[in-house]
């Protein structure tokens, strides 16, 4: 394949996401306001509930086997090091540049999630139906793709929705808790020798306070007070209550990752590797001859909305971020630094080391899928969390056309250097 040629493949799925997202922002001015903040939530909880992960289990059940599952093992371990290299990257860069308090989880979640599943399922593809793909004839090599795509998308959402889904979780919880300390009142101080200008509120907390004065003290009627008698009783009993509190942090652990496996998209990748990796489940909905084939197609039906959706909510938060989002040129440029400059050679160096190891298949499209998913623009799901969360969103949004806007030329010259490598 030639640079143009290449170009083209590799940019137009950028560019098709960028044309919709300017459609969403249109739809979300005040001149059609057919997108306000409260419709796109709706629509974003739409999208959670039942388009993600209907396009999870469509894709899945219909292309992986079980034999695909077990040969290609390696793919699992590849998509956890992007995660952990981006995020680990994405943590440095936080404590370099410190961002406001509420972007700090999005920023780390922009630099270590990337877009695995529909950029994949376009570019993979078309790379394969082009003149002079290195990748072999045609249609096997669409069909090797799309499977090799589907199970990243797979993968790529169960990393999404457990990680990322708690990362920003958390983040929004921390802010939360940061708003409201700062947000509430000092508290008087109750020192019983304090004169007039001490009796004013102070900062310091009643906790702080109890610690500083002593056991006992006299006071002006010789009676002894004992102020901290209760904080005594409590140290008395702190083995037991390290003991509950243990026990109890436990519970709210395995409590958090239910909650995490039973999000719906989550839940869409596991029943969609079941599916896909039983036959006989597998023969009920997949297939012309199939009994229950009107399953796969309603759930087709709906997965096909994912995207179109996703892109439009972007697009109706990007106007908004326009407006009042506030983001140092820092953010965006060490973003594409990460995503687009780092992590790619970090791909490089991680494939190359397992292929000297022989652990990788001998398809070098498979090679090639690994090496992109080092390279992709972060995941649109990221928007999804935000609105649900209710933590940058309009920030989101602009780093999130930033960085698409880069994709187009990064996902060229990478993958002209990929199947350099590889060929």
């Amino acid at each position: 394949m030639g640079f143009w040629s290449l170009f083209t493949t590799a940019s137009m799925p950028i560019l098709e996401v960028l044309l919709l997202t300017a459609l969403g922002a249109i739809m979300a001015t005040q001149y059609f306001n057919l997108l306000s903040s409260y419709t796109r939530k709706s629509l974003n909880k739409i999208v959670f509930v039942a388009f993600t992960p209907s396009l999870i289990f469509a894709s899945l059940a219909k292309t992986v086997t079980l034999e695909d599952i077990i040969s290609w093992w390696f793919m699992p371990i590849n998509i956890g090091i992007t995660f952990l290299c981006g995020g680990i990257l994405g943590w440095i860069a936080t404590k370099i540049i410190r961002p406001k308090p509420h972007m700090e989880g999005l920023l780390i979640a922009m630099c270590s999630t990337g877009n695995l599943g529909n950029i994949l399922l376009i570019i993979v593809p078309a790379i394969c139906t082009q003149g002079g793909s290195p990748f072999g004839e045609h249609s096997v090599c669409k069909s090797k793709g799309l499977s090799y795509s589907s199970f990243s998308m797979a993968l790529g959402s169960f990393y999404i929705w457990t990680y990322t889904y708690q990362l920003l979780k958390s983040s929004s919880l921390r802010y939360t808790a940061m708003k409201e300390t700062d947000d509430s009142p000092p508290e008087p101080n109750k020192d019983t020798n304090a004169d007039e200008k001490t009796q004013l509120l102070n900062g310091e907390t009643q906790e702080y306070i109890d610690v500083v004065v002593p056991l006992t003290y006299s006071t002006s009627d010789n009676t002894q007070i004992q102020p901290v008698k209760t904080l005594h009783q409590g140290l008395l009993s702190k083995d037991e209550k390290e003991d509950g509190s243990f026990s109890s942090k436990l519970k709210d652990i395995l409590h958090s990752v239910l909650e995490e496996l039973l999000a719906p998209p989550t839940l869409g990748s596991i029943v969609g590797l079941v599916f896909g990796a039983t036959p006989w489940l597998k023969n009920l909905v997949i297939g012309d001859e199939a009994p229950l084939r009107v399953i796969q197609d309603s759930v087709t039906l709906l997965g096909d909305g994912t995207l179109p959706c996703i892109t439009l909510i972007l697009g109706g938060n990007l106007i908004q971020g326009l407006r009042k989002a506030n983001i140092r040129p820092a953010i965006i440029i060490t973003m594409i630094c990460v995503r687009y400059v780092i992590l790619p050679i970090v791909g490089i160096m991680v494939v190359k080391a397992a292929t000297s190891l022989g652990i990788l298949p001998a398809d070098p499209l498979f090679s090639f899928v690994l090496l992109i998913q080092y390279t992709v623009p972060p995941a649109m799901n990221i928007s999804t969390m935000a609105q649900l969360f209710n933590v940058g969103q309009e920030e989101c949004s602009v780093l999130t056309m930033w960085s698409y806007l880069a994709a187009a030329f990064a996902l060229t010259g990478w993958s002209t250097v990929f199947m350099w490598i590889l060929t």
